[in-house]
Parts: structure tokens; sequence; C-alpha cells
């Protein structure tokens, strides 16, 4: 019997890509492919990207140009360019780098086996979203207590500085019993938690028995299946928050109290400008209305800092909003254009203005994140864990918040549920022992 083959994939950015990195590894498990995590030894590199970050782009050619030695020494090697870079920028990734192989855009990656055997340089960036889950095998192996399950791809809301639509299409969504189907083969492979990802989650409309359902009633169908003990969902628009979803929190033990929902400003004149189609007070009234479906909800957000034409008026009602709401936690950058996108051809703002804005608002966002952290210090949650702590007779794992917990338990073993008692909080995480 001959030695499998080995697979490199690296990850750039967001949890979908996690999630797609994981499918093009079992995809490629037929073709007798393992994966490894060293580079040099692999017969077949995939960089899976991402466009939404900031410089995504010379990250990428950046990471091309350190496989040239590699491709020089092995030139049997496939090296392949996978994710939103490469839906967007094919065409410019084959001419300029002569060492990559092939490109495969986010919809199609279902095809990378019959691509990655095929000769010359294939480029597959088309958009058969119905059917990639059709035909990518089942979950396989034995997994952590944590896994992603992406039930809805795509995005309709053209936010004036977003990629997204262009690069992951329309919105489309799994039918449900397909979504079951793949949690239930997660859950009989170990897993405790799951999240269900979308660029646009709560966007989700899937079919069940005819009818059209949302992500609530995912979410209660879910919750029936038994060994499935937490369920997360990312990420979500305002816009999108409906009835069947609030009412999910408040219904739902296995829902964590948890929600991501960015706002990206609190300034009605720059979400219009964005093409938010929401208003400030429009979020805070949903704000209020998921706070009375589940009290002890931890809310998280993003923040663009210094959006074209933003005054110092529109950032100072972005931070107002920030006091308004009090995150548990927020990712907030500078923007940076995306090409292709309106707001591209829109003047920047001087750099020391926005890098001065982003400070402050990172500072106001740290201290809610200190004093989240600090407020659940004597109180009791439960916490999956994850991994072994660095300290002898520790464990490490998320709590219901989603929390990084380190829980003094000699006796914990990765995968247990466990009753906790908060004992002392940091700048980023908190300690705890089990409730006895």
């Amino acid at each position: 019997m001959s030695d499998p083959k080995k697979l490199f994939i690296k990850t750039y950015g967001c949890q979908m890509n996690v999630y797609d990195s994981e499918r093009m590894a079992e995809a490629m498990a037929p073709e007798g492919y393992v994966t490894t995590e060293v580079a040099e030894e692999a017969d077949l590199v995939l960089l899976n990207t991402c466009h939404i970050r900031e410089k995504a782009g010379e990250k990428l050619y950046s990471d091309l140009g350190r496989l040239r030695p590699l491709k020089l020494a092995r030139p049997e090697v496939k090296i392949g360019v996978t994710g939103c870079i490469a839906q967007a920028e094919g065409a410019e990734i084959m001419q300029r780098m002569p060492l990559v192989d092939l490109v495969v855009g986010p919809q199609a990656y279902h095809r990378l086996p019959a691509l990655a055997r095929a000769g010359g340089r294939p480029v597959d960036t088309d958009f058969p979203a119905e059917a990639k889950f059709d035909l990518l095998p089942e979950r396989s192996g034995r997994r952590g207590p944590t896994a992603f399950l992406t039930v809805q791809e795509g995005c309709d809301k053209f936010c004036a500085f977003c990629v997204v639509p262009y690069t992951r299409g329309a919105e489309a969504s799994r039918p449900v019993d397909r979504v079951l189907a793949e949690a239930r083969g997660l859950v009989e492979r170990g897993v405790r938690e799951i999240t269900l990802l979308g660029q646009n989650v709560n966007a989700y409309h899937g079919q069940r028995n005819g009818a059209d359902v949302g992500l609530g009633h995912l979410i209660e169908a879910l919750a029936e299946i038994e060994g499935l003990d937490r369920i997360r969902y990312t990420t979500s628009h305002p816009n999108d928050m409906a009835d069947d979803l609030i009412a999910a929190h408040r219904d739902q033990p296995k829902l964590m109290p948890y929600l991501h929902l960015p706002v990206q400003s609190g300034s009605d004149r720059s979400l219009k400008a964005m093409n938010r189609k929401h208003r400030a007070e429009d979020y805070l009234r949903l704000i209020d209305r998921i706070r009375a479906a589940r009290p002890d909800i931890l809310l998280t957000s993003d923040f663009i800092v210094g959006f074209p034409g933003e005054t110092d008026a529109d950032f100072e009602a972005t931070l107002d909003l920030i006091r308004k709401v009090g995150y548990g936690a927020a990712f907030s950058f500078k923007y940076s254009p995306r090409p292709g996108t309106p707001a591209a051809e829109k003047p920047e703002l001087p750099a020391e203005v926005t890098d001065a804005r982003l400070y402050a608002l990172q500072a106001l966002i740290l201290d809610q994140q200190h004093a989240a952290l600090g407020a659940m210090v004597g109180r009791e949650t439960s916490v999956l864990y994850e991994k072994p702590g660095r300290l002898p007779g520790q464990m490490v794992g998320k709590s219901e918040h989603l929390m990084a917990v380190h829980v003094a338990d000699e006796s914990g073993k990765v995968g247990d549920l466990v009753r906790v008692r908060i004992t002392a909080a940091s700048s980023n995480s908190l300690a705890a022992a089990p409730v006895l």
C-alpha cells in the first residue's frame, strides 16, 4: 500500500473559512490525502483566503512568495488558492504567480478533487451554490467537542464597504433536513456544541416539509438532537433579527446567551452612506427587545472607524451608542477600501484622524470588556472543556457567554460540560473551580 499523499491548508480570516477548510480536507480524503501542518512535506498546498480584512491580497502574495523555494525544490507539488480572493482575483493570481496550479472559488470547492487531478492550471469561480453541499462527502473522523456548521452563504445587503456579495454571491440557505443530518453526524462523532455559520446567518430561510422557515425554527429543530448541548450562530445583520429568532433566545436553553450583532457605526449619516438600511435608534430598540427576551445575554459587535466622510460628530455618535449598549467585546477596524465596492471610490480620511478614533473606540470597548469579565466573578456558569491548560490539573474551555475560562479540575477531560464558579477575572479570561 502506497504512502498517503499530504495536504496542507492555510486558513485566513473568518470562521466560515475554517469550516470550508475542513470540508476541503474531507473532500480530498477519498483521493488519498491526509492533512499535515508542515507545508514543506505536502503534496498539495491550499491557501484558503478571506477578502474582508485589510491587506488581505498582500498577505496572500507574500505567502505565495514564501512557497517559491518549495515549488523550485519539488515541482510536482501542487499549489492552490481558494476562497474569496480566489473568487475576486483568480485571473490576476494566475498571471502574477506562475507557481499557482489551481484557483478555486468558495462556491466550487466540491470540485476540488477533480481540479487537483486535472492537468493545466484550472480556474473555477462559478456560483453553483445549490450543488456544493449536496456533492460534498459526509463528515468523517472523531472530532473535538465544538464544531462549525455552515447553514447559509452569501449576502444580498450590498453594504458599500463589503465584497461578500461579489465573492460569495446571493443569499442561499441549506434545507433544514440536510442541516439536521450534518448536525447529527457531528454529534455522533463527539461534538457537543455547534456554531451555525453564514455571512448573514440570521437571513437563513430553509425548506422543511414544503415550508420556508427561519433561523429560530432551525435552532428549535436542532435543540431536539440528543447529545447536542449548546447552539450558537454568527454572523448576523440587525435587519434580519426576526421574531422567531428573538423568541428562540427566550425559549431554547441550548441556545447560548451570546449574540454577535454588527452595527458598524452609531451615526445615522454614516449608516446611510454605508448602505446599512437601519438607523442607530432601530438598533438600540432591537437590543432592548433581545435583552427583554434574554436578560443575561452578552453582546458583541463590529465597528468601522474612519469610513469616508465620517465627521467628529459621527464618531461621537458611535461612542455614544457603545456606551448605551454596553458590549462584552467588539471587533473594530480602520476603514480600508475594497476594489469594486462603492465606498472604494470615495476619498479616505487622513490616517492620523482614523488612528486616533480607533484608539479611542478600542479603549472604550476594552473598558466594557473588563467590566463584563469582572461582573462574572462569584457567579456560576457551565464550561465546555476544549483542551488541557498550561498548568497541571487545569482545563480550558468556553463559558455560556463565549468567555475563555481556566478551570482548576484535575479530573477534567476534553468534552466535559462542567458547572463552575468564577473565582477571578483577568483582562481576557476567567478563572474558575468546579461546583461540588
